[in-house]
């Protein structure tokens, strides 16, 4: 064999091993929003009218699984899985078709949440009618049986890997993924959601359970269907949720460096910090090195967000130093932060209002979801808060399709809580986390000329409906921001340049 031969099949080699780190996004968008309790229909009709035109790049989709119906219908009962029949409050199969087929085509690619580390712990039937018969391991709509469980403890000590992976989680039965007859029921789920157009999954509790078990399960995964536009031999993407805020490889039994060869991992870590920075109890001058630095991932398997569906309730990690819409201006700017640092794959959160961590999403009196409003101002009413239509926020995924591949530049801080860098040539970003007035000159980067800031308003033809800068022929500028200003941070690009 020659030369050749051997390079090319060393290379083919390393595609087919790295295809599960490639979301698949559509040239030039780079920004996943989880909308989370969304109903399939109106994904489909958010991708078409907002999302595409706002240049996201994806949906992680809440457990379309039947699960077992729990009085009044909170939240977490989507992780209570009776089967695997994709039937669920945010609708069935054909509706979970029909949307991935509507955003496929306009260039946003869905990312379901799948839940195959346990069933429900929770006696009771699911919206498709099936039994989850918990106290003796029974869901005859798999169907399992008590064969098919981990069984006989609970997990105490999250410091025993044994116990982590091999017992009940909260009191949920815990899947033998050893099994070759449960990987088979979960390969054969997984294959059906990535067979109706999902460019990949979000795989919930991987902690809980064996790398090994889950590289067997992940091996056996179809490629994407080419019908929906994907490439041929393209490898479903995977990002898998272990929550590890350790800095240090070894520092727990369990990490989340054991998980990064096989996709990527939720990045637990990055929201936490985040949320320390912009709370004040961290200092924002230490951001320039934000990243792997700090203890994360490498950049290219780490999934990133300020908060999650998860720790914005208290739960996982992070406690109080987790950032939500509860927090407005704070959030923002750790937002337009998250966005503008090359850092991660980055994933936003769009959230319902909640006066409880067990409430559910808005919902009629028969427990059915409430559809978002959207008002002529663009944000959503009726209990979706909705921080992807935040001006702000959907103005910040602009600026990161903007500036991607430039290397951050001109960075500057007055060593404490203001900074400001630019993004090449390309963008420039300016924040102010001290409780006075910045009023500096900086090297932007920038191309000389007038730049509207995308975080107060927009460039709508020849005017900025918010505040504007001006630079001059040395790429210099000057930038104030008032410490009573509604929002902490201002930000510029070339795509907003009058």
């Amino acid at each position: 064999m020659n030369i050749l031969n051997i390079l090319s099949i060393i290379f083919l080699k390393f595609i087919i091993t790295n295809a599960q780190f490639d979301p698949h996004w559509k040239e030039g968008r780079n920004t996943i929003v989880h909308l989370f309790e969304w109903k399939f229909r109106d994904i489909a009709e958010e991708c078409e009218k907002f999302l595409a035109p706002r240049g996201f790049a994806g949906v992680q989709v809440s457990p379309v699984t039947e699960n077992v119906i729990i009085k009044n219908r909170p939240w977490w009962e989507r992780y209570q899985p009776v089967s695997y029949i994709i039937e669920s409050r945010s609708g069935n199969e054909s509706e979970f078709a029909e949307m991935t087929r509507r955003c496929n085509a306009v260039g946003i690619r869905i990312y379901p949440d799948v839940v195959i580390n346990h069933m429900s712990g929770a006696r009771g039937y699911g919206l498709a009618g099936s039994e989850a018969k918990t106290e003796i391991f029974s869901f005859p709509a798999v169907p399992y049986s008590n064969l098919d469980f981990n069984t006989g403890c609970s997990i105490n000590n999250y410091d025993n890997a044994i116990e982590v992976r091999n017992c009940a989680l909260s009191g949920l039965p815990d899947l033998n993924q050893g099994k070759e007859y449960v990987r088979d029921k979960i390969v054969e789920y997984l294959n059906r959601l990535i067979d109706l157009g999902s460019a990949g999954l979000r795989v919930d509790a991987c902690k809980h359970m064996w790398p090994g078990d889950l590289e067997i399960i992940y091996k056996r995964l179809h490629n994407l269907n080419t019908s929906h536009g994907f490439p041929e031999n393209a490898r479903p993407f995977l990002t898998q949720e272990v929550i590890d805020l350790d800095s240090h490889p070894n520092g727990r039994t369990i990490s989340k460096y054991e998980y990064i060869g096989l996709g990527t991992v939720t990045e637990f870590k990055f929201s936490a910090e985040i949320g320390k920075l912009f709370n004040g109890k961290n200092q924002l001058q230490w951001t320039r090195n934000f990243g792997s630095d700090w203890g994360m991932l490498p950049s290219d398997r780490a999934l990133t967000f300020v908060d999650n569906h998860d720790n914005q309730r208290g739960h996982g990690a992070g406690g109080a130093d987790i950032l939500t819409y509860k927090n407005p201006r704070p959030y923002k700017m750790a937002t337009a932060f998250h966005l503008a640092w090359p850092y991660g794959i980055s994933r936003i959160m769009s959230s319902f209002a909640f006066d409880n961590t067990d409430e559910g999403p808005p919902m009629d009196d028969k427990g059915d979801i409430i559809s978002p409003k959207i008002n002529e101002e663009g944000a959503c009413t009726n209990g979706w808060v909705c921080e992807h239509r935040w001006r702000q926020i959907y103005n910040m995924v602009e600026f990161k399709n903007v500036v991607k591949d430039t290397p951050v530049a001109n960075w500057w801080d007055n060593t404490k809580n203001q900074i400001a860098f630019s993004r090449g040539n390309r963008g420039f970003i300016v924040f102010n986390g001290d409780n006075f007035d910045m009023n500096e000159w900086f090297t932007t980067g920038l191309p000389a000329g007038i730049y509207c800031d995308v975080i107060s308003g927009s460039k709508n033809g020849t005017s900025c409906t918010g505040k504007s800068m001006t630079v001059f022929d040395d790429s210099r500028a000057f930038v104030s921001i008032a410490n009573s200003d509604e929002d902490g941070v201002r930000a510029y690009h070339i795509g907003a340049k009058l």
